[in-house]
């Protein structure tokens, strides 16, 4: 029965389109706005061998969009076939994943010629002159010899406005134009060696000269300086396995940014935009970033063409492999020994920022006295003695990367002096990180130990919580943490890990408590890290706890063995370092 209110169409035969409906319905999968025009026709320039790429745009693309290179150009019989649908030089044989260049799917200059007014100047290097196709609604309106060098013109005057509907949900010319700029600029990282001329409305907003062939990391370096000035902080990645091989930049945890817009991956050499991809990419980040930051990439992952699937979306921005789970594997292993690789690493752009807080004439107080009159109690993990120069009081600064403790800020902060650095160390943030480092390498060689606490304590908990801990019982047992489920919604806790004797149990409960709700990791390796990283927060060295300068340098010392202790686990940064020019400049000396 037909519900109130609701009307269905009556039967309409099948009936076949008309082609140039035909035209304008698959254009709009291919052309969704200005600048997927732009990017498919810069495509198509540099399938061509372009080592030269002109684009000029008017009016966000609306008004007229023209790309020119220097490639080898088309003979008029393929000019004529380009403007029509399902024509290629892109695919040698009837093999859909055997596409080496930046794919086929696209259909640009039909798609174009469809919606808007398409002119094609075209020579190859051995014809004595070129050619002028002009294509208006996908009609074929005039033909005839054109004078350019060898290479090919291509001017799209109109876009849309044969659909005017689509004209409607384009959104304003600025952000067109910034969607354009972005298009250029991805594709300008894919090929360094490509020269590149952006212009907007007469105005040059893009001009990067083409790099040398062959030093593919520094001509990366090179065109990343020209075109995103604001990603230094970034390491070198190369890794292979197999067939497989990522290489590119990965940016330092302590330069993570609000948003992943500064996150660029291309699949041999393709830009795209891919969720697994990014994926892989935030789980090679993980416990390094804090949620809601981002690290910055470049990252190039190149795998055999009949691995990866290149054509499953039409503006060819998503792949598909054929071994997921080995390429996620291979980018969380890849960026992950880089950032090892690199050591302990500060963030350049964070010295700038601690440079320019600083307020002439504003007095320090807070700082702890190299030797409070009180006893402390060790530290909960195991450091390293301290060593040649780090005795109380000494003035030596030995070539330590985090230099020697000189005292300690708001009972929180180190402060370090280092052969060419001023150091500023977050005490409970490196510590977590330490604590988290050496839990992972106990679990990885077995169960955690644990250690009987004297008296058993009981912990009152909300019925829900004591049933997720109950649940968890037993993997917690794997990681030293002994509780048993009393009466009610009482939990009993017996043992700690080892690593963990001076917490608070019963805060350290109630904490894992609330990591086990609902919603969070349910794979069994993202539970158990969770957990540790949990622990290792009850475990280490409060903010407020006054150290010894001892005990600072023991912990200074501990963190340059470990590359990860540049961030705590939660992705924020363990130290900071002034240079001493720096601090000579804001001195004014």
């Amino acid at each position: 029965m037909q519900a109130p209110g609701v009307r269905f169409p009556l039967p309409v035969p099948i009936r076949r389109l008309p082609p140039a409906l035909v035209d304008r319905i698959a254009a709009g999968e291919v052309v969704e706005r200005p600048a997927s025009a732009v990017k498919e026709l810069i495509e198509n320039a540099l399938d061509a061998g372009a080592r030269r790429v002109r684009v000029d745009v008017a009016e966000a693309g609306t008004k007229h969009i023209l790309v020119e290179d220097d490639g080898c150009g088309m003979p008029p019989a393929d000019m004529a076939l380009a403007v029509e649908r399902h024509a290629t030089s892109k695919l040698v044989d009837e093999d859909l994943l055997a596409i080496s260049s930046f794919g086929f799917r696209g259909e640009a200059l039909a798609a174009l010629a469809a919606v808007a007014r398409l002119t094609i100047e075209s020579r190859t290097a051995a014809a004595e002159s070129g050619w002028r196709r002009v294509v208006d609604g996908g009609v074929c309106v005039a033909e005839g010899p054109a004078a350019l060098a060898h290479g090919t013109r291509v001017r799209v005057d109109g876009l849309f406005a044969r659909v005017p509907a689509r004209l409607k949900f384009l959104r304003s010319p600025r952000a067109e134009a910034g969607a354009i700029l972005e298009e250029v600029r991805r594709l300008a990282l894919a090929a360094p060696e490509v020269a590149f001329t952006l212009v907007l409305d007469g105005r040059v907003v893009l001009d990067v000269a083409a790099e040398p062939e062959g030093a593919s990391l520094a001509a990366l370096l090179a065109r990343v300086q020209a075109l995103l000035p604001g990603m230094e902080d970034m390491v070198p990645v190369d890794f292979a396995r197999g067939a497989m091989r990522l290489s590119g930049l990965a940016g330092l945890p302590a330069a993570a940014r609000g948003t992943p817009a500064h996150q660029y991956l291309f699949v041999n050499r393709r830009p795209v935009r891919d969720r697994q991809l990014m994926g892989a990419l935030r789980g090679a980040y993980r416990d390094r970033l804090a949620a809601d930051r981002h690290a910055a990439a470049l990252l190039f992952l190149d795998v055999p063409s009949a691995d990866v699937d290149v054509n499953v979306h039409p503006a060819k921005t998503e792949v598909r492999f054929r071994a997921p789970d080995e390429v996620r594997g291979l980018i969380v292993a890849g960026v992950r020994r880089a950032l090892d690789s690199a050591g302990l690493v500060a963030a350049p752009t964070a010295a700038v920022a601690l440079a320019a807080a600083f307020v002439p004439g504003a007095a320090a107080a807070g700082v702890a006295e190299p030797a409070a009159a009180f006893a402390r109690p060790a530290l909960a993990l195991a450091l390293p003695p301290a060593g040649r120069g780090m005795a109380e009081g000494s003035e030596t600064v030995p070539a330590f990367p985090l230099g020697v403790a000189r005292g300690q800020v708001a009972g929180t902060y180190i402060v370090a002096e280092a052969e060419d650095a001023l150091v500023l160390v977050d005490q409970h943030a490196a510590h977590e990180r330490l604590v988290l480092e050496a839990m992972r390498d106990a679990r990885g060689s077995g169960a955690l130990a644990s250690q009987a606490l004297l008296l058993p304590v009981m912990v009152a908990l909300a019925p829900d919580a004591a049933d997720r801990l109950e649940a968890a019982a037993p993997l917690l047992a794997r990681l030293g943490l002994e509780l048993e489920r009393m009466d009610g919604a009482t939990v009993m806790v017996r043992a700690l890990p080892a690593l963990l004797s001076g917490a608070d149990p019963a805060a350290l409960v109630r904490d894992l408590a609330e990591e086990l709700a609902d919603g969070r990791p349910a794979g069994l390796d993202a539970r158990l890290d969770q957990v540790l990283a949990t622990m290792a927060c009850h475990g280490s060295v409060r903010a407020g706890r006054a150290l010894s300068l001892a005990e600072m340098n023991a912990l200074l010392r501990a963190m340059e063995a470990c590359p990860a202790a540049a961030t705590c686990n939660h992705g924020r940064p363990t130290f900071l370092r002034l240079a001493k020019a720096d601090l000579a400049r804001l001195f004014g000396r």
